[in-house]
């Protein structure tokens, strides 16, 4: 799998320094017979019939929990009900808005529609970008297929973006299967003037997202992160895997919760102004734009 037939698809379309984002939109339900979740007016397209096959797709990992959980109706947490696994939090209206974005903002072709895979299903290898979602307190559990798929997917030039998960406790889970995938290989802290925070928007801080629950109850003390309890989730990380030639293979956002940034965009005026324009998008863009083009 090679990333560099992406790049004409990916050149920015002249973006102004602050995302303006005037047209919020609100969330869209699941099916409660556990159909396909309903789009309720978010907007759709058609991709360019040029880049049918290079379009980008944001595609989403379903995995095991320590619950047990997979699929729909099996266990785990998550907006919505319907007991969705961990995996699907902020599905699919997190998927859909950052897609909507991502074409909106860049001259990108984008899949409306995304995609949700299994590590172990062959399409894998068709698409470069990956994300999973740790889901709070639920814990990621790779089987041993799941890691010797993930490694090859890595290690081929693939990208794996993870984000939504707090504490110490959240990274180690995380971190030991992580350990499996690539044993040999330790992540590394990427300092503020790394290009991924300035290759698009240029971030003046490492941004942090807190779901919009924390957000809102600590708007009035200017918290940005979430269980406040415990002092292991005030500081926002983003740590990297990279492989022997120095490509970026994997980005953990550790204490954030991005995703819920682009989730929860039309709840409220001041959570979209406040953590979705200014946070979450531009760091989604920057993401994926490095990710496409180193």
């Amino acid at each position: 799998m090679k990333r560099s037939w992406w790049l004409p698809a990916v050149s920015i379309a002249g973006l102004a320094a602050s995302l303006t984002l005037a047209q919020r939109f609100g969330n869209r339900g699941y099916s409660p017979t556990g159909g396909s979740p309903d789009r309720q007016g978010l907007p759709t397209w058609q991709v360019d019939k040029e880049f049918q096959h290079d379009a980008f797709t944001f595609v989403r990992i379903r995995y095991s929990s320590s619950y047990g959980g997979r699929g729909f109706g099996r266990g785990g947490f998550g907006r919505g009900g319907f007991g969705r696994g961990s995996w699907s939090i902020d599905y699919p209206d997190a998927d859909w808005n950052f897609s909507y974005r991502l074409r909106q903002l860049t001259s990108m072709e984008v899949n409306p529609d995304g995609l949700v895979l299994e590590l172990t299903d062959p399409e894998l290898f068709n698409y470069p970008f990956i994300h999973i979602n740790p889901g709070d307190p639920v814990g990621v559990v790779f089987t041993d297929e799941e890691v010797k798929c993930l490694r090859k997917y890595l290690l081929n030039g693939g990208f794996l973006f993870v984000t939504d998960f707090w504490g110490e406790d959240e990274w180690n889970d995380f971190h030991n299967q992580m350990r499996r995938v690539l044993p040999d290989r330790e992540p590394v802290e990427l300092p503020a003037d790394h290009p991924i925070f300035h290759c698009v928007f240029d971030l003046k801080e490492k941004p942090q997202v807190p779901s919009i629950d924390y957000a809102m109850r600590g708007r009035s003390t200017g918290a940005t992160w979430e269980h406040w309890e415990r002092s292991d989730t005030r500081e926002v990380h983003y740590r990297a895997y990279f492989d022997d030639k120095g490509r970026m293979v994997a980005l953990m956002a550790h204490n954030c919760d991005i995703t819920d940034g682009w989730e929860r965009e039309g709840d409220n005026e001041w959570y979209f102004h406040e953590f979705a324009e200014k946070r979450a998008y531009p760091m989604g863009i920057n993401i994926v734009f490095y990710a496409m083009t180193h």
